[in-house]
C-alpha cells in the first residue's frame, strides 16, 4: 500500500474518487461510498451500480485472442514497458477527482502505476494517488481498515470486517474435523499458471492442501507434467478474469491433460468475481471453495461450482 502524504482531503475524506481497479470499486461500494465514486475502469462490473459510471480506461488488446494469444500479447507489452489498459486522460481531467485508487500488483489488471503518477501530476490539485496492493487475505482486510479510515467511514469498515470474520469462522467451524484433499488451483491454461497470492490461503482455509501456490507470492508458471506428478485429489479451474461458465469453457480443450492428473474431481469456479480480485467478495470465494471441496459439510455456496468429467478415482487394492 502506498501511504498518502498529508493533504487537504484527509480531514473529512475525499469526495470525488476514481477507481482504476475493480476490487477497489467493489470495496468502495461495500463501505457505502458509492456516491463518492465518479469514475471507474472498463472492467468494473460489480456491483451493478458501478456499470453506469463513466469509464476512464479501455483495453489495447485485440479482440478474440485465445489464452495463449493473451499471454503473448501481455508479455510483449510488459517487455516494452507498456500496459494492456489505456487511461483516458481527458475523461480523468473532466471528472476532477481528489483521490485516484490504483495498484501495482498486476500489470494485466490496471493501468501502469507510473503512467497514473505521471498523468495526475498535471491535473488540478493534484489528486492524491493511493495504491492498494494486497498479496495475502490478511492484507485485503488491512485495506478495508485503511480505506475506511481515509474516507472517514470507520464504522462501516468495522461492520464489513465483522461480517467477513463471521463468515470465515463459520467455514472453519464446519470443517474443523474434515479430511483435507490435495488441491491444484490452476489460474491459466496456456501456458499453465498456478494460482498464488491469497488463493493458497483460501484453499487451506477451505479445508484443502494447496500443492502448487505459495501464500503471498506471485502466481507461478508450471507444466501439466508437474501438476500430474503431484497427484491432486481436486483440480480447481480458475482462469483469471473469467466467470464460472467461461472458466469451464476455457478448461474443456485441456480436459485430457486435466484428467491425466488423476484427480477424482475437476471443477470450474467464478475466478473474476470471487478469486481474481482481492476485494470483499474473497470471502464468498472461500465459501464457494469450501463447498467444492467438502459438499457434505458445506451444503451451499454463493458462487457456481461447475464440474468437468474427471478420471474416476482408482480404488486401492
Amino acid at each position: 500500500m502506498e501511504h498518502l502524504p498529508p493533504g487537504r482531503h484527509h480531514l473529512r475524506g475525499p469526495r470525488r474518487i476514481v477507481s482504476l481497479v475493480p476490487h477497489a470499486t467493489e470495496l468502495l461500494f461495500a463501505l457505502g461510498l458509492g456516491d463518492r465514486v465518479v469514475g471507474v475502469t472498463h472492467e468494473c462490473d460489480h456491483p451493478a451500480a458501478a456499470r453506469s459510471l463513466p469509464r476512464v480506461t479501455s483495453s489495447v488488446l485485440p479482440a478474440g485472442l485465445d489464452a495463449a494469444g493473451i499471454d503473448a500479447a501481455v508479455s510483449a507489452l510488459a517487455r516494452a514497458g507498456g500496459s494492456p489498459n489505456r487511461l483516458d486522460a481527458d475523461a480523468l481531467e473532466e471528472l476532477r477527482p481528489d483521490l485516484i485508487i490504483t495498484q501495482e500488483l498486476c500489470a494485466v489488471c490496471a493501468v501502469s502505476h507510473d503512467d497514473v503518477l505521471a498523468l495526475t501530476a498535471d491535473l488540478p490539485g493534484p489528486p492524491d494517488v493511493l495504491s492498494l496492493d494486497p498479496h495475502t487475505f490478511g492484507e485485503t482486510l488491512d485495506d478495508v481498515r485503511m480505506l475506511a479510515a481515509l474516507c472517514d467511514v470507520r464504522e462501516a469498515g468495522d461492520a464489513l470486517l465483522r461480517e467477513i470474520g463471521g463468515r470465515v469462522d463459520r467455514v472453519r467451524i464446519a470443517l474443523r474435523a474434515a479430511d483435507r484433499p490435495r488441491v491444484a488451483a490452476i489460474e491459466w491454461f496456456d501456458p499453465v499458471y498456478a494460482a498464488g497470492h491469497w488463493t493458497p490461503q483460501l484453499v487451506e482455509m477451505a479445508g484443502g492442501i494447496d500443492l502448487l501456490g505459495l501464500p503471498g507470492e506471485h502466481s507461478a508458471r508450471t507444466t501439466w507434467e508437474d501438476v500430474a506428478l503431484l497427484r491432486p485429489d481436486v483440480v480447481v479451474c480458475m482462469p483469471c478474469g473469467y466467470d464460472a461458465e467461461r472458466s469451464r469453457a476455457e478448461a474443456l480443450p485441456h480436459l485430457a491433460r486435466l484428467r491425466a492428473t488423476g484427480a477424482g474431481r475437476i471443477v470450474a469456479v467464478d475466478a473474476s468475481g470471487l478469486f481474481s480480485r482481492p476485494g470483499p467478495r474473497l470471502v464468498a470465494g472461500l465459501e464457494t471453495l469450501a463447498h467444492a471441496l467438502h459438499p457434505n459439510l458445506v451444503a451451499s455456496a454463493p458462487g457456481l461450482v461447475l464440474d468437468l468429467p474427471a478420471t474416476p478415482a482408482v480404488a486401492p487394492r
